[in-house]
């Protein structure tokens, strides 16, 4: 199962934040708020993520990107040009990146993934809110309820 979380608003609300970054990489405890989001996630055995990026998008890209060498011990051998992680902290994910436009609503934001979604079941949630969700427990909720397919 996949998770897809909302990255793409513009956080007028917080704007003292949102105009160096998205509201999704806005720290908290020293990680992005989309980092928490997803070990919550990963602590309920998901671990594939469809993150629908917009305003300064790049940045989430560049987060990712760099992902390895944020949490790794590295080497840096400059006569040979080579890296070597050490100590590595990464975790099990998978996670696609796709640019949704600064502009689009949520539902074209959903609409422009749903190549990467098939006809699976999926979770759906906003990027800049982090609780103590029992994910498991809501799809179980849901299953049981005639929401979600078996």
């Amino acid at each position: 199962m996949k998770a897809v979380i909302l990255a793409g608003g513009l956080g007028t609300r917080i704007s003292e934040e949102s105009t160096v970054r998205p509201k999704p990489m806005i720290e908290v405890g020293g990680r992005p708020i989309l980092w928490h989001i997803m070990k919550i996630y990963s602590a309920h055995g998901i671990n594939e993520f469809v993150i629908l990026c917009g305003y300064k998008q790049y940045m989430i890209k560049e987060y990712f990107a760099n992902y390895f060498l944020h949490m790794s011990d590295v080497t840096f051998d400059m006569r040979t040009h080579d890296a070597t992680y050490l100590c590595n902290h990464a975790e099990p994910w998978r996670v696609t990146l796709v640019d949704t436009g600064e502009d689009t609503l949520t539902g074209g934001r959903l609409r422009r993934v749903r190549e990467y979604l098939g006809d699976d079941t999926f979770c759906f949630t906003y990027g800049d809110g982090v609780g103590d969700i029992d994910v498991t427990g809501s799809i179980d909720f849901h299953r049981r309820h005639g929401g979600w397919p078996p």
